[in-house]
Parts: structure tokens; C-alpha cells; sequence
């Protein structure tokens, strides 16, 4: 499968009517079960079948769209982060394997969120200078009615604000970003930390691999599956008291369990004990506190 894709009628980014048209016509699409889209995966995994990939990337265009908005504040357009997260998306088709036991959207996250960061990694340079009306009225006329080089004058700037009929606040911002220099993405050694603002220091960093990341959300799927597991192989009472003092958020002192249940604090203590010493052999490793 190439990391192209043929849309329905109506679902095209650069069509008339753009991206609300697009997204309105991704989220009309059906979702499909899980048993679909392994049954999807599974076809084009072992007959090569592209109509079955065409499918499974239809059916998950509208999570690419969510992906794209987390990424919108790096100036750059909403529909081009959308179209190089459904290249990501393509990818992670390519590479599904439903026999692993994960959909396919826990998959694809990954692959989506990385086209989507070397994206702004190679575009970070082309921003907006002008995003309001009145910005693109000073884009135009500031340059040609500034009579020095360097920085205005109060005077230079009250003179022009009045002229163009916009805030003086307004005017300044726009002398600032045409005179200002790009930001490198990685900085250099020299820098000054507190003043350090580089992109590299807070843009998030994707260049893992999506599959070692697929690896990784397996295993904590299994360690989570295991944990069940070996809850269930306890009393009602020794899996309620394990489950109040390791899992949940409020955890309730061994005190106030003893006071629960009419036992003394040792008591509670014995029995928890027991419970993860138990839990420790249904794991088949010492993975769970003393």
C-alpha cells in the first residue's frame, strides 16, 4: 500500500467547502468492530487485499483529525497536519497485526503522532508573521512607511497606529515579528538556559519507533491483564483490602479496614500480606511489594 489514498466524493481536503466539508464527512463514516477490522486486517495481511486497507484507513480518518488537533499551535495549517497524519495512519495499516490482540487505533497512534511531529519539525520555520486582518493591513504598510532602519519611534508608532486606525500595541507586535530572527529547533551549546526557548525544549518528542511503542503498550496491557488474574485467585475480603491499599487513589489506612471490618490493624496487615504473597506466585515473579 502506498502512502497514498483514493477518498469518497466529499472527502477531499483542497475540495470546496475544505476541512469543516472533510471533517463532517469522516465522522459520518462507520466505525467498525472489533471483529471487522480484525477480520479487515487479517485479509489484507495474507491476500494483499488493498480494498480491505482502504477500509480499516477509512475508518479511522476521524481519529487522525483529533491527533491533528493537539499539534495546532505550531502556527502551521490544520489541514496539513491532518493529511500527514493520515499518511501515518496508512503506515500503521501497513504494518498491523491483529493477531497481537490490540486494536488498531492503539496502534496507529503512534505512527499518526510521528508523521505528524517530523511534519513540524520540517516546517517550523514558515510561520504566519500575519494571523488577523489587522496584522496583514500592517504587513503591507509597515515596511514602506517606516522612514529609518531599526526600531520606531514613540512617535513613528503613534504616527502609523492612527494612520492604519489600529491599537499602538498592535503596531509594536508586528515591528517585533518583522524584525525578529528564526528560532533553531535545537538551540546551541552556548545558550542561556533561563532564556532558552527553543522548539527542542518543549515540542514533544516523537522520534521513537511507533512499533517499539506498540511493543511497550502491549506489555502494559499484559502486566494489567496478569494483575486481574491474579486478583481474582483471592477471598472477596483479601482482594478488597489489596485493591484499597495498592490500587485506588484514596487508599484507607490499615486502621481504618481493621475498624471495617471488626478486626485489629494486624490482622489486616496479616491478611494483606498473605494476599500479595499469593498474588506473587499467580505472577510467577516477586513483582509486587513485601
Amino acid at each position: 500500500m502506498t502512502n497514498s489514498l483514493t477518498l469518497p466524493r466529499g472527502m477531499n481536503l483542497r475540495a470546496e467547502g475544505g476541512l469543516p466539508a472533510y471533517i463532517r464527512a469522516v465522522n459520518a463514516l462507520p466505525v467498525l468492530s472489533a471483529e471487522e477490522e480484525r477480520r479487515l486486517a487479517r485479509r489484507y495481511r495474507q491476500k494483499n487485499d488493498l480494498e480491505a486497507a482502504r477500509t480499516l484507513v477509512l475508518a479511522n480518518l476521524r481519529y487522525v483529525v483529533r491527533v491533528a488537533r493537539g499539534f495546532s499551535g505550531y502556527g502551521l495549517p490544520q489541514a496539513d497536519l491532518i493529511q500527514e497524519g493520515n499518511i501515518g495512519l496508512m503506515k500503521a495499516v501497513k504494518h498491523f497485526d491483529p493477531a497481537h490482540g490490540v486494536r488498531l487505533l492503539s496502534f496507529a497512534v503512534h505512527w499518526i503522532r510521528a508523521e505528524i511531529y517530523d511534519f513540524v519539525l520540517r516546517n517550523w520555520r514558515i510561520v504566519k508573521v500575519a494571523t488577523t486582518k489587522a496584522q496583514r493591513k500592517l504587513f503591507f504598510n509597515l515596511r514602506k512607511t517606516r522612514s529609518r532602519l531599526g526600531w520606531m519611534s514613540q512617535q513613528e508608532t503613534d504616527s502609523l497606529a492612527a494612520d492604519l486606525d489600529v491599537p499602538v500595541e498592535t503596531v509594536k507586535e508586528m515591528e517585533s515579528r518583522l524584525t525578529g530572527s528564526d528560532i533553531a529547533f535545537d538551540g546551541h551549546d552556548d545558550d542561556d538556559d533561563e532564556f532558552h526557548a527553543a522548539p527542542a525544549g518543549y515540542l514533544r518528542d516523537m522520534r521513537y519507533n511507533p512499533e517499539q511503542l506498540y511493543a511497550q503498550t502491549a506489555a502494559e496491557t499484559e502486566r494489567t491483564q496478569s494483575l486481574s488474574r491474579a486478583l481474582a485467585t483471592l477471598d472477596t475480603r483479601s482482594r478488597d483490602i489489596v485493591r484499597r491499599r495498592w490500587l485506588d487513589d484514596d487508599k484507607p489506612t490499615l486502621h481504618e479496614l481493621a475498624a471495617e471490618y471488626g478486626v485489629s490493624a494486624e490482622r489486616i496487615r496479616q491478611i494483606e500480606k498473605k494476599a500479595l504473597t499469593s498474588m506473587r506466585d499467580a505472577f510467577g515473579e516477586a513483582a509486587l511489594p513485601a
